[in-house]
């Protein structure tokens, strides 16, 4: 029951009155609530039980509270264990009194169950009747050891299975605490990793057993390293099942041999490697095929145990056949579609085949003009009336830097000290004109030249050179004062693009004013001479790169028809030249490599020769440990003067070492050559230099760096020499 507390109220009658209807609505709205009979009205005497205070003044009656003389407070009756409930009208159900448990009686076995026996679907795994335990034994380090059935056709992948795992194995080497929880740890990683390896084989039921111990049973602890022992029943090899290949079948005439370049049919094992490799050959043989709008969906794999296969769905669209059209340029200004077409390695109207696309965009960043390329086919013709439809090539290029400034220091024995720099615009005349501004500043030789160098000239992979300089050169044979003008057309190996046939043809104008030392070692009188000459190159490259080599052979020939004018004499000869090289791997750390040069100028007696056309040896290049140009015929005074025969002979040993992550590798060599008067080389003074060299693969070649000493030197002969320079000597 609740009790309202009454006050008097001073407050206006107009908010009294208020206030009073408003508690009246409370009142009547809480005797609805409260009473069982929800359609019975507020009782009138409600009204009555509100004091006239909290009418007239309802703030201050209401801070006033509750007299406490009026305050009632109701104390409960102590509740006893057995007291007796409460009524309850609602619920008429008898409560049960003196109710006795009941005892239940256990029940009898029963003898007669039988039970399922499911060990005709496990793989046995007893020792005695599979051999597992007594099989054949992988030991993969001291840490673990696959044991395999004794008999080598139940898992003939073992050997590449072995492999595979040893290469992905978690287990690493146990500290010397032999710490076994950490091996278990491993070894649990290991177990789920031998599963995987299983299933990637189609070995879905196979069985791994793992456990840590001694290799030996009965091996007491205290003698080895705990070790990890895993035997592998691999059970029956799952086959492929049925083989959906989608849309396929809609290459028409191309069904037959598109699916054949998918090799995987009904009844071969279940791997999953052979998914992946018969996948990219399908997607390589409609790239090739001339089908540029082909998708091919990822694999699903259905396995189903009880037939032991695995059903493959790998949905394909072929997307209609097509051939080359045009090529197109976004940036025109920097290379047209013209000059891109001229580029590519195919011709309007071939069947599309994405190698010669991605070809083309290869090429294309070889220029260096760009920095980046992206090729999209894009249709213009559809395929129609079993004919292939049409799609150009898109070329969306983004314009790199094209101005470049350089510059280069060395040092060789014999050259002295060079310092080099050069600016070139490689698209100052476009497309793909170059020009360049070089010029060297060292001891021995100063030199500023101007080069032209039109790229892709006419074609792919072909380049027009024009290049004219002057220098000026002191060695110890000569000194000379030339200028130049040379024009060359070639198509050779480059850094992006080794191939195997290169060739150059070109016209040389040279003027030198050039002196020779006299006996006493003073320089004779200058001779002017005036040359032209048509300089030849080719060769054959079998090599497998061009900067380091490591197997395969290079043949070269060089041959330049001349004439010379000096003093009024003119003379004709011919200046060839053959380098051989080889090179052998014989291990993966070691390279052995060789080179032969052989060079003679017939035509001409010695002296109608200038000194700077002549033969020489040494340096670098040439025979390592003497000077630059510095073995050859000598004067009175011990300097080579040059001759018109030449023999070099090398051969080193290039050891790859495992410093610096195999970076570094060590080259001991033996060089050998000798240079005569007579156009056919004679061996009558052959001299050789010993050394050895390091090299440091930079990733884009070899740096070398080369320590030589002669042994049998001349008089004017240093002891040393040492060489620097980007990539193998030969």
């Amino acid at each position: 029951m609740v009790r309202l507390a009454a006050r008097t109220s001073t407050s206006s009658h107009k908010e009294g009155h208020g206030l009073r209807r408003a508690l009246t609505g409370l009142a009547a709205s809480a005797s609805l609530i409260c009473s069982p009979a929800l359609g019975q009205t507020a009782s009138p005497e409600l009204q009555t039980l509100i004091p006239d205070e909290a009418v007239a003044n309802p703030e201050a009656w209401a801070q006033q509270g509750v007299p406490p003389e009026e305050t009632v407070v109701e104390e409960l009756p102590e509740l006893q264990a057995d007291s007796p409930l409460a009524e309850m009208p609602l619920v008429d159900v008898p409560w049960p009194d003196d109710v006795e448990p009941v005892e239940i009686a256990p029940l009898e076995p029963e003898e007669d169950i039988q039970f399922a026996d499911f060990s005709d679907l496990l793989p046995e795994l007893n020792k005695d009747s599979t051999q597992v335990a007594m099989g054949l034994e992988e030991r993969i380090s001291s840490e673990v050891v696959l044991v395999f059935p004794a008999d080598p056709m139940l898992f003939p992948e073992r050997k590449e299975f072995v492999e595979r795992f040893d290469a992905l194995s978690t287990i690493e080497r146990l500290d010397d605490d032999n710490n076994v929880g950490r091996l278990a740890a491993q070894a649990r990683e290991d177990e789920a990793l031998l599963n995987r390896l299983l299933r990637i084989y189609g070995y879905y039921d196979a069985v791994v057993l793992r456990s840590i111990g001694d290799i030996e049973p009965g091996a007491e602890k205290a003698e080895s390293r705990p070790t990890v022992r895993f035997e592998i029943a691999p059970g029956t090899q799952y086959s492929f099942g049925a083989i959906d290949l989608g849309n396929l079948a809609q290459a028409g005439t191309d069904y037959p041999m598109l699916r054949g370049a998918f090799e995987i049919v009904t009844g071969d094992p279940l791997l999953s490697d052979k998914i992946v490799e018969e996948r990219f050959d399908l997607d390589e043989a409609l790239g090739e095929g001339g089908y540029p709008f082909a998708a091919i969906k990822d694999p699903e794999l259905l396995v189903d145990h009880a037939r032991t296969e695995g059903d493959l769905t790998m949905l394909v669209t072929p997307g209609g056949k097509y051939r080359f059209g045009t090529v197109t340029s976004n940036v025109p200004r920097l290379m047209s579609g013209k000059h891109l077409a001229d580029i590519a390695r195919f011709e309007p109207g071939d069947i599309y085949q994405r190698s010669l696309e991605l070809d083309l965009r290869r090429a294309i960043l070889a220029t260096g003009l760009v920095g980046s390329v992206t090729m999209t086919p894009v249709e213009t013709a559809a395929p129609a009336n079993g004919e292939p439809g049409t799609v150009d090539i898109a070329v969306d290029m983004t314009p790199a830097k094209l101005r470049t400034i350089s510059g280069r220091i060395g040092y060789g024995s014999g050259e002295g000290f060079k310092v080099e720099g050069a600016w070139e615009h490689r698209n100052l005349f476009p497309p793909e004109g170059m020009l360049r501004v070089r010029g060297i500043l060292g001891t021995r030789e100063q030199f500023a030249g101007l080069t032209f160098r039109k790229n892709n000239f006419g074609g792919r992979d072909r380049i027009l050179t024009v290049d004219a300089y002057a220098s000026t050169q002191d060695y110890d044979a000569y000194e000379a004062e030339t200028v130049s003008l040379i024009g060359t057309f070639e198509r050779i190996s480059t850094l992006l693009f080794q191939k195997p046939f290169s060739y150059s043809a070109g016209l040389e104008l040279v003027a030198t004013r050039e002196q020779e030392k006299d006996a006493n070692g003073d320089l004779g009188p200058p001779e002017t001479f005036f040359i032209a000459a048509v300089p030849l190159f080719a060769q054959f490259d079998a090599s497998d790169d061009l900067l380091d080599p490591r197997k395969g052979y290079r043949v070269g020939v060089r041959m330049s028809p001349e004439t010379s004018r000096t003093n009024g004499v003119e003379s004709y000869y011919l200046r060839g030249q053959v380098d051989a090289t080889y090179y052998l791997q014989t291990s993966e750390n070691l390279v052995l490599a060789g080179r032969v040069r052989v060079a003679s100028i017939p035509g001409a007696p010695l002296s109608a020769i200038a000194p700077s056309r002549r033969l020489y040896a040494g340096g670098g290049g040439s025979v390592r440990g003497y000077d630059y140009r510095g073995i050859g015929p000598r004067n009175s005074e011990g300097d080579p003067s040059g001759g018109r025969s030449l023999l070099e002979l090398s051969a080193e040993a290039r050891i790859q070492t495992g410093l610096f992550d195999g970076a570094l590798g060590v080259v001991p060599f033996i060089d050998a050559g000798t240079v005569g008067e007579d156009s056919v080389p004679s061996f009558d003074e052959i001299k050789v230099g010993v050394g050895v060299g390091v090299r440091y693969n930079t990733g884009f070649g070899p740096l070398r760096i080369d320590v030589a000493t002669p042994l049998n030197p001349g008089p004017n002969d240093g002891w040393i020499g040492v060489y620097v320079a980007l990539g193998q000597s030969f």
